[in-house]
């Protein structure tokens, strides 16, 4: 039976491509989303990728999730900074969590350089503009043990 991981994108990141491509890229969120489903299927992977603008749907999502899924990743945007609602939602999540920001978030503006989310992650990444996605997909996946056989053995089980 395949593990089911969520991904859940908060407030704007439903324009990237459009929005400040200087600092969040020119990757729109659904060649994203379709990149991870994509690489999700290679790890044999099931993924539910979701974005809301609204802080309550994204509590509502992350309740549902610690029902149905193994691991989350969530890249909060700007409720990062600021949402208690969601970091609570989270830390009753009780499973796998990784906090993604495509920016670097620790080399912003003082309004955009601490996560409150990070201290319910189990993993943070961040900077890797959309390439953290595959990044955190393949983080979310080894914590449940090696990824599948075809895998090159670094990628696989990392160093041993």
């Amino acid at each position: 039976m395949a593990r089911l991981i969520s991904i859940f994108n908060g407030p704007n990141l439903n324009l990237l491509g459009e929005r400040e491509p200087e600092i969040y890229g020119s990757v729109t969120l659904q060649a994203i989303e379709e990149s991870c489903r994509s690489f999700s299927a290679s790890l044999n992977i099931e993924l539910d990728f979701q974005q809301t603008n609204h802080e309550g749907v994204m509590v509502d999502a992350i309740q549902a999730a610690r029902l149905t899924s193994d691991a989350l990743i969530i890249n909060p945007a700007g409720l990062s900074f600021h949402s208690v609602p969601v970091l609570d939602a989270l830390r009753i999540f009780g499973k796998p969590i990784v906090e993604l920001h495509l920016s670097n978030i620790h080399a912003r503006d003082e309004a955009h350089r601490h996560s409150i989310m990070s201290s319910s992650a189990t993993a943070v990444i961040c900077g890797l503009g959309a390439y953290g996605y595959i990044i955190a997909l393949q983080a979310a996946a080894r914590l449940f043990g090696p990824l599948e056989d075809e895998l090159p053995e670094p990628i696989r089980t990392g160093p041993i």
